[in-house]
């Protein structure tokens, strides 16, 4: 059961669609701002799989649910163009490279600590992934703020996350409501009935009851084999209530584990999640694969035997506890992505998300950039509101250069995004090596 709409033109065949999800899962840098970024350039401009008020549809019903957003955002697409196969193999391939990259890093500082040459290396790929976020955010807004009350929302999300730390599921909540009154006087767009997707409530259950059992029957394994005092146990119980809970995407995943893992279980030292997010931030796949650097430490340090073989299994269960939700939600919500959209009330509401939605990739944009450009970002708190204040003296002239390097292949000279990334890649290594 999946959309129709996709005309044969635009529609790839199943082995194209391995393949450019495939690149997608190893150019996927930046976190959320970059993916979002990435999928819009390759799915919407450069293959046209999807239009853009879908892509933004899609993007905001993801925004809406619980877990990595971008992820889920990949599902959604690959589901539109070849049903649950497709949906599989996106959300697969978006995921498996970063956690394979992730678990190789995650056993290297397990035995060496940081790697210098490594952090070289992506200082090159932050500083092109740094223009392609801002290149997605430039035409996400073009087309995704039309009226005043449009930007106005927009600014108002930028400004509420960014200097006044509201949560996220209040601004969309607050977006959705003004946009549902708002959409009192609309009236019902012709949408013909056949573009829309009819799947029984029935239907809906048995897909919801089918990837309820696939998420947690071989998590109850664990516990049945190992104990619910084992740290494998503990693992599977803290990500799996992680997944439900946080709503926002990743970093509301982060900010939400981060004071548990440290505090509560003690699985990490606050110096080390720090440098697990650096590796997450710094490899492809979802900034959110930070969990699976969480769950290899945990199970290496307290699982008893072969530490290799139980930081291994400890990453494992981490991936499955986080990431299978993800595909409960899309397979069981997304045929009615395209329904909401339908009705004149709701798709107002959508519509406003999406300003919302602007104001918070504008959040992530500017945060990501004050994290690439500067070495040293210091929070601070005037009255209601908190200030991220970058200090001059740890300005990365290496980051900032390659960053106008690459605003300058993209923007003027329309390099690709591969051939920036390689280039700016390569220049910080031979940066490195000089130095």
């Amino acid at each position: 059961m999946h959309d129709q709409t996709t005309t044969a033109l635009d529609k790839p065949t199943f082995a194209e669609l391995l393949r450019v999800f495939g690149k997608i899962g190893l150019l996927s840098f930046g976190g959320p701002a970059g993916q979002i970024a990435l999928m819009h350039k390759m799915l919407v401009d450069e293959k046209k799989w999807i239009d853009e008020p879908k892509y933004l549809h899609a993007l905001n019903f993801c925004m809406l649910l619980p877990g990595p957003e971008a992820m889920q955002l990949a599902t959604y697409v690959g589901w539109r163009l070849h049903g649950v196969p497709g949906g599989l193999a996106a959300g697969l391939l978006f995921v498996v490279p970063g956690a394979i990259v992730v678990l190789v890093l995650s056993m290297l500082y397990a035995a060496f600590g940081k790697l210098p040459i490594a952090e070289a290396l992506m200082t090159g790929v932050k500083a092109a992934v740094l223009a392609i976020v801002v290149e997605a955010l430039l035409k996400i807004a073009k087309r995704g703020l039309k009226a005043d009350a449009d930007r106005w929302l927009a600014a108002l999300a930028f400004i509420g996350i960014f200097f006044l730390q509201v949560p996220f599921p209040i601004i969309v909540l607050g977006a959705a409501i003004f946009g549902y009154i708002r959409g009192a006087s609309l009236h019902a767009p012709a949408v013909s009935p056949d573009t829309l997707v009819t799947v029984p409530l029935s239907a809906t259950l048995k897909t919801a009851a089918l990837w309820l059992t696939i998420w947690i029957v071989p998590l109850l394994g664990i516990v049945a084999a190992f104990g619910k005092t084992h740290v494998l146990s503990q693992i599977a119980w803290f990500f799996s209530k992680l997944a439900v809970v946080t709503f926002g995407g990743a970093y509301a995943v982060l900010a939400f584990m981060g004071q548990d893992v440290v505090e509560s279980y003690r699985w990490l030292k606050p110096a080390e999640m720090v440098d697990g997010l650096g590796l997450a931030e710094t490899t492809p796949g979802p900034l959110i694969l930070v969990t699976e650097f969480v769950g290899f430490l945990a199970a290496f340090r307290n699982g008893g035997g072969n530490p290799w073989l139980m930081g291994t299994l400890g990453a494992l269960v981490t991936l499955w506890a986080t990431f299978v939700p993800c595909l409960l939600w899309i397979f069981a919500g997304a045929p009615y992505v395209d329904r909401l959209h339908a009705e004149p009330r709701l798709k107002s509401a959508l519509a406003a998300v999406t300003a919302a939605v602007v104001g918070v990739i504008l959040n992530l944009t500017v945060w990501f950039a004050l994290n690439v450009l500067f070495r040293t970002v210091t929070e601070t708190h005037v009255g209601p509101l908190r200030l991220l204040v970058p200090d001059p003296i740890s300005l990365n002239p290496v980051a900032a250069t390659l960053a106008a390097l690459a605003v300058w292949l993209m923007f003027w000279r329309h390099v690709a995004i591969i051939p920036t990334l390689a280039i700016t890649g390569g220049l910080a290594m031979a940066w490195y090596g000089l130095a």
